[in-house]
């Protein structure tokens, strides 16, 4: 986008672009998740995710990218993926026994991380050397290598859904959520979290560029916090604790650390220290809820609860992008991170003071 338009502006709406139709679409997603088989809900969004970034690339290679075509390719990849994320929650518990439940979410976690760092320096490497559009164009290949091993998948028979109208799915999925203390206190907490680590990656970045030496500052805290995400999903590989929610709970609050660093303007060393802390305990907390929806979840609704979660996920994460600035303005930047950071800490707080996360076991009592 900066070399079509060099536009900052222009950026984000198509950044914005794939971010709104994705949390907007997201209990849709959940619905045909657990109405359709699984898999083909994903491969069908991997599909869509190839053709669109396909396009994208196509476009950029041959010059021919504007602006508002970028914006609804965007839209159609950023809606795939709302269908794909509850779906592959579902899927795991059909691919493993529920005893290595934990292990193949940890598993599935520590590819996303390994990946991410990987793919993070791949697209510099390809944007250097053969540009933008060969960059995408590998991306678009990676749905398409998706959908080949989704493919090979041997499964049990999906069970459908009765027949009934897709409000009644959606409120069914919505009950299954609030009869259940644990599942609703922790996706708020979760929603008041991302927009928390918002703050925290928006003034981040600036800390880094007017204080700590700029971008390779932060790339550092950011490469750091990624190695903490491989170590706390090895981690969560070996584990197998009586109480994985308060165990997560206690996990979670090292996401504090790199926000405090930040706000007592430590040395690079010490806040990617703490990011390695932060990388670490949210990985462990996500294997270990992942792993606690699907054991308790009934398995017709696993997907629409996890739309719900997804959906509280992300929803305020733009919230907390849009008043990092405004906030750190109000009160300062240091100021503004403490508060972040009190959030993250408070969380973690309120989750173990809940009796219903605090003993709940790995696996419903029979």
């Amino acid at each position: 986008m900066l070399d079509l338009t060099g536009s900052a502006t222009d950026l984000g709406y198509v950044l914005a672009a794939k971010m709104v139709p994705l949390v907007a679409f997201l209990l849709v997603g959940g619905v045909f998740a657990d109405r359709l088989p699984r898999r083909g809900v994903m491969v069908g969004a991997d599909v869509a995710r190839l053709c669109s970034q396909g396009t994208v690339a196509l476009l950029v290679l041959t010059h021919h990218a504007e602006v508002w075509e970028l914006v609804v390719l965007q839209a159609i990849t950023g809606t795939a993926t709302a269908f794909f994320n509850p779906a592959s929650t579902g899927l795991t518990p059909m691919t493993v026994s529920a005893e290595r439940l934990q292990q193949a979410n940890a598993l599935r976690g520590l590819a996303m991380a390994s990946t991410g760092i990987l793919g993070s320096a791949l697209s510099g490497v390809l944007v250097v050397t053969v540009g933008a559009g060969w960059a995408l164009a590998v991306d678009a290949s990676t749905f398409a290598a998706s959908a080949i091993v989704l493919a090979q998948l041997r499964l049990p028979p999906h069970v459908g859904l009765p027949r009934q109208s897709f409000t009644r799915d959606l409120l069914e999925g919505w009950e299954e959520v609030v009869s259940r203390t644990w599942v609703w206190v922790v996706v708020v907490l979760a929603a008041l979290g991302n927009a928390a680590g918002s703050i925290f990656n928006v003034l981040g970045v600036v800390v880094a560029k007017e204080d700590l030496g700029g971008a390779g500052a932060w790339a550092a805290i950011v490469a750091t916090g990624g190695l903490g995400s491989l170590i706390g999903g090895t981690v969560a590989l070996r584990i197998e604790p009586r109480r994985p929610l308060a165990f997560g709970a206690a996990a979670f609050t090292g996401y504090s650390l790199p926000i405090i660093l930040l706000a007592l303007h430590a040395p690079v060393e010490l806040i990617a220290a703490g990011a390695l802390f932060a990388g670490a305990g949210a990985m462990i907390f996500n294997a270990l809820w992942e792993t606690t929806l699907q054991r308790h979840i009934p398995a017709a609704a696993l997907s629409r609860v996890s739309a719900y979660d997804w959906f509280g996920s992300l929803a305020f994460a733009p919230l907390g992008m849009v008043l990092a600035g405004p906030l750190a303005a109000a009160i300062g930047t240091s100021a503004a991170l403490w508060v972040a950071a009190a959030v993250v800490l408070s969380e973690s707080l309120v989750a173990l003071s809940i009796p219903s996360i605090r003993r709940l076991p790995p696996r419903p009592r029979a």
